[in-house]
């Protein structure tokens, strides 16, 4: 008497049995174990709990290697589908085609279970152990997600967050940005592997709302005035003797290009002198005039190719005052 007791439920002809018709059956297994590598198709006829067994050698969906489930009416909560009979130790692809975008529950016996979210495609494979039979996981990559449920609290640096819990506020790992980024200052510069600067900051240098410059002022400069552009990029000074006004080497690195901007105004006294050291220094047509009148304001722009060595200098606004 044939048996049917095998993970694929094909027919086990017994010695002796079927003389004369054994090929029709011996065909017939060959087409279901081609359906255990198949695409089939089941549907769960209602909103409940569905069982799908697999028949004795009959072709069935239920023996497909991938299967899609689908539902007739749209689910309203998670459903179980359990596969039979819970002797069968089988893998399957399971997709949850599912109206209704409820969690599908694939269990066999009363062992363990996997769930499959609605549009989720989820690996499995069924220990076929009996009344507790489990069915488990074999996705080979992907880890089982409850998309239930959200992900709340701080995610660490460790695991790929940045640790931070708010927006606002100062601090090493806060970084303010409400208003405005003035607090804290950007205090080191960009890198290179050799952790080399490659784009230098200073602590007075920062931004708050629209791009801003940092302002210097210099005041009364006497007859000697030391400009540091590592103070900011914008200078103001009211010229009060006849002055020699230093450039110190910006940031202290060769190979940088800086520029600055002076705002210069006369005081009462007309016709002192200004005299530029601490570089070499070339001006348009080779010289350069500036306003002399008491209490005349001129704006002069300072720019460096080289870290200070050469300084190209002109006066692009001049007697603002007239």
């Amino acid at each position: 008497m044939a048996t049917y007791v095998n993970n694929l439920r094909l027919k086990e002809i017994t010695t002796g049995d079927e003389d004369g018709t054994w090929g029709t059956s011996t065909n017939t297994n060959l087409e279901l174990i081609t359906d255990g590598f198949s695409y089939g198709t089941k549907e769960m006829a209602a909103d409940a709990n569905e069982t799908f067994t697999m028949p004795d050698a009959t072709a069935d969906d239920t023996r497909s290697f991938y299967l899609k489930i689908t539902s007739a009416v749209s689910l309203t909560a998670t459903r179980e589908v359990t596969l039979g009979p819970n002797t069968i130790s089988k893998v399957w692809m399971i997709e949850n085609a599912t109206s209704g975008s409820q969690i599908i529950t694939i269990k066999q016996g009363s062992g363990a279970t996997v769930n499959v979210a609605n549009g989720s495609k989820v690996m499995v494979v069924t220990d076929g152990a009996g009344a507790g039979a489990a069915v488990l996981n074999a996705n080979p990559t992907e880890a089982v997600v409850d998309l239930t449920s959200d992900v709340t609290g701080t995610l660490p640096v460790a695991n790929g967050g940045t640790g931070v819990t708010t927006s606002t506020g100062t601090g090493a790992t806060v970084l303010n940005v409400s208003p405005a980024l003035t607090t804290p200052k950007i205090t080191t510069g960009l890198q290179d592997s050799s952790a080399n600067s490659v784009i230098p900051f200073d602590s007075n240098q920062f931004f708050s709302g629209t791009f801003s410059d940092q302002v210097t002022a210099i005041g009364n400069t006497g007859t000697s005035v030391t400009i540091d552009c590592n103070d900011g990029n914008v200078f103001t000074a009211t010229l009060t003797g006849n002055c020699t006004f230093t450039l110190a080497t910006p940031n202290g690195t060769s190979n940088r290009a800086t520029s600055f901007t002076l705002v210069l105004t006369n005081d009462g006294t007309a016709s002192r002198t200004v005299a530029l050291s601490g570089g070499t220094f070339k001006y348009p047509g080779g010289s350069i005039s500036r306003s002399t009148g008491a209490n005349e304001v001129d704006i002069w722009f300072f720019f460096s190719p080289d870290g200070g060595t050469t300084w190209y200098v002109t006066i692009p606004a001049k007697n603002l005052t007239t």
